[in-house]
C-alpha cells in the first residue's frame, strides 16, 4: 500500500476545508475505494491475463481476443478511477496551500474560506463530472456481470476461438461492490454540492447594516431601531 500513501495524505487534507457531508465522501474514498482496491483488488485481477484460456495454439490469437474481451484491464481501470477522482481535491489542496503562503493572503479563517469557496466548489462539480462519466464507462465497457465464456472470431484466429476468464463470479461481486461505491460517492458529492450553492458565499467581516426603520415597539430604546444589525456568518467552509 505503500504506493497509495501520498495520494491518502493529500485527501486527507482536504477535510480542513470540507463540510462534513464532504468528511463522508473523504471515508468512502479512503477506506471503501483506495484500501479495498490496494488490498483485495490486485490480487483479484492479478491474474486476469495469465489466466485467461483459449482453446487454440495459433500465435498472437490469445492477446488479440484478451483485448477484444477486455479493451481496458479491469484494474488498470480502477485505479485511474481513484487517481482521476483525487485530482481536483489534490489540486484544491495545493492552490489552497499556495494562496495561504502568499504575502498579505492569510487574514482571518473567515476571510481565506470566502477567497477558496468557489475553487472549492469548482473541484466538487469537476469530480462530480469525473463520478458520473467513470460509472457510465464501466457500465459500456464491462456490464455488471464477466462472463466465464468469451466468443472471439478475430485475425489472426483461424476460426471461433472460445476463451475461458479465471473466476468470473469473485470478479462480478467485485464490480457490483465497486459499482455501488461509486453511486453512493456521486451521491455523497451532489448533497455536498447542494449544500455548498444552498450555503451561500461567506459574509464579509464588518458587513452590517442597519434594517429598515418600522417604527418602535413598546418599551424599545430610541436608538435601537437604527443600530446596525450583523446576520450570522454562514460562509466557512467547515460545518
Amino acid at each position: 500500500m505503500g504506493e497509495w500513501g501520498f495520494l491518502s495524505s493529500l485527501l486527507d487534507a482536504v477535510q480542513e476545508h470540507s463540510p462534513m457531508v464532504g468528511r463522508f465522501w473523504l471515508v468512502v474514498m479512503l477506506l471503501f475505494r483506495i484500501l479495498v482496491l490496494a488490498t483485495v483488488g490486485s490480487d483479484v485481477f492479478e491474474d486476469e491475463q495469465e489466466e485467461f484460456v483459449c482453446n487454440t495454439q495459433q500465435p498472437g490469437c490469445k492477446p488479440v481476443c484478451y483485448d477484444a474481451a477486455f479493451p481496458i484491464s479491469h484494474y488498470r481501470f480502477l485505479v485511474f478511477h481513484v487517481v482521476v477522482l483525487s485530482a481536483p481535491a489534490a489540486l484544491f489542496v495545493i492552490f489552497a496551500v499556495h494562496q495561504a503562503a502568499k504575502p498579505g493572503h492569510g487574514g482571518a479563517p473567515g476571510q481565506r474560506a470566502r477567497r477558496l469557496q468557489p475553487f472549492y466548489v469548482g473541484s466538487v462539480v469537476v469530480r462530480i463530472a469525473a463520478e458520473l462519466g467513470f460509472l457510465l464507462g464501466q457500465a459500456l465497457l464491462y456490464g455488471f456481470r464477466v462472463q466465464p465464456l468469451f466468443v472471439c472470431r478475430r485475425r489472426p484466429c483461424p476460426h471461433r476461438v472460445d476463451c475461458f476468464v479465471s473466476r468470473p463470479t469473485e470478479k462480478t461481486v467485485f464490480i457490483h461492490f465497486y459499482f455501488v461505491v461509486g453511486l453512493v460517492s456521486a451521491l455523497l458529492s451532489l448533497a455536498e454540492l447542494a449544500h455548498l450553492l444552498h450555503k451561500g458565499p461567506p459574509a464579509r467581516p464588518g458587513c452590517c447594516h442597519r434594517p429598515q426603520e418600522r417604527g418602535l415597539a413598546p418599551g424599545q430604546p430610541t436608538g435601537s431601531a437604527g443600530e446596525p444589525h450583523c446576520p450570522p456568518a454562514r460562509g466557512d467552509l467547515t460545518v
